[in-house]
C-alpha cells in the first residue's frame, strides 16, 4: 500500500557522475529508519539535469535495493507526452509499483490538455499513475474538477498536491471520491494535510530525518495528533531551513553532515550559503539529528 513517509529521493553525485553505490546505501538506511516508500527521479532527485539513461539507471537500482520490500513510486513526468510515454514504460518494465508524473510544465497546456497527456500516459502501460500538481513550479494548475475526470480512468490513483492550499484535499474528495490517494507535496503542511484526509507526504526532509518522518506519519494515520504536532514541533525548523535554497540543496548539505553522500548537485544549481548551512545544522541539533 502507497501511504505514510515517501522520501523525494536525492540522486547522489560524485565529480560530476552517478553515484549508484550511494544510492543504494540511502535506500537500505531508509528501510532500516521505517521510511514507507520511495519516490526516486523527482525534482529532488534533480530530474532536470539527468539524461535520459540516468534517469532509468536511477529508477532501476532503486527498484533493485529496494527488492519489493516497499513500494518504488518512479519520478515519469515530462512537459513532452512521447518522453513521458518512455518513461512511463520503462519504469514499468523494471518492476517499479507506481509513476508519479507531473502537470506539463512550462508549455501551459489547458485543463483539456492536461486531460489528454495523462489520458494518453494511463493507457500507454498498465503503471498506476500518482498525479503531480505543483503549480508554483509547472505554471499550470489542475483543477480539482479536472483531477475527478481523470480520477475516472482505472489507473489514475492519486495525487501529490504541492498547491500549498489544505482546501484542496476536501475539494479533491468531492470530484475524486475519498478513496483518492491524496498524498501532500510540502513537509510544512503534511499534518493539517492528512487531517483533511491525506495519506502521506512525499518529502524533501525525509531525505535527512527518516526515521522522525516515518513516526510523523505513522502517527497522523492512527489518528494520534498529539504525538505527530509534537513531531512537527521538532521538525518544523529543518522544514524550513532545507527550503531557505533549493531543497535539493538544502537536503544534501544536511546528508553530508551525517555522512549519508557527497554534498554535490549539478548545474545550474551550487551548494547551499554558509548562511544558510548554519542554519540547517542548528535544525538538526533541534531534530535531535546532530550533536
Amino acid at each position: 500500500m502507497i501511504q505514510g513517509s515517501l522520501p523525494a529521493l536525492v540522486t547522489p553525485f560524485k565529480d560530476g557522475a552517478l553515484d549508484l553505490d550511494t544510492l543504494k546505501r540511502l535506500v537500505e538506511w531508509h528501510l532500516d529508519e521505517g521510511s514507507h516508500g520511495f519516490v526516486p527521479v523527482g525534482t529532488t532527485g534533480e530530474s532536470p539535469t539527468l539524461s535520459h539513461s540516468e534517469h532509468e539507471q536511477v529508477i532501476e537500482a532503486v527498484v533493485q535495493a529496494v527488492d519489493g520490500r516497499a513500494p518504488v513510486i518512479a519520478g515519469a513526468g515530462s512537459n513532452n507526452t512521447v518522453e513521458a510515454i518512455r518513461f512511463l514504460q520503462h519504469a514499468e518494465r523494471v518492476g517499479a509499483n507506481a509513476a508519479l508524473v507531473v502537470t506539463p510544465y512550462y508549455n501551459k497546456p489547458t485543463q483539456a490538455g492536461m486531460v489528454a497527456h495523462f489520458t494518453a500516459l494511463h493507457d500507454c502501460c498498465t503503471l498506476p499513475i500518482l498525479i503531480y500538481n505543483i503549480p508554483g513550479r509547472s505554471a499550470v494548475d489542475m483543477m480539482p474538477e479536472t483531477m475527478g475526470e481523470l480520477a475516472k480512468l482505472p489507473r489514475i490513483i492519486g495525487v501529490k498536491d504541492a498547491t500549498g492550499d489544505l482546501s484542496r484535499v476536501p475539494k479533491q474528495r468531492i470530484t475524486c471520491g475519498p478513496d483518492f490517494l491524496q498524498l501532500s507535496g510540502e513537509d510544512g503542511t503534511a499534518l493539517g494535510f492528512n487531517a483533511h484526509g491525506g495519506r502521506g507526504c512525499i518529502s524533501v526532509t525525509a531525505n535527512v530525518a527518516p526515521r522522525l518522518c516515518a513516526e510523523f506519519q505513522e502517527a497522523t494515520l492512527a489518528g494520534d495528533y498529539g504525538k505527530a504536532l509534537e513531531i512537527q514541533d521538532r521538525l518544523m525548523p529543518l522544514h524550513i531551513a532545507i527550503f531557505l535554497e533549493p531543497g535539493v540543496a538544502g537536503a544534501k548539505y544536511a546528508l553530508s553532515r551525517l555522512g549519508k553522500c557527497e554534498n554535490e548537485v549539478r548545474s545550474p544549481l551550487v551548494g547551499v550559503t554558509v548562511a544558510t548551512a548554519a542554519k540547517i545544522d542548528a535544525a538538526m541539533r533541534h531534530a535531535g539529528l546532530l550533536n
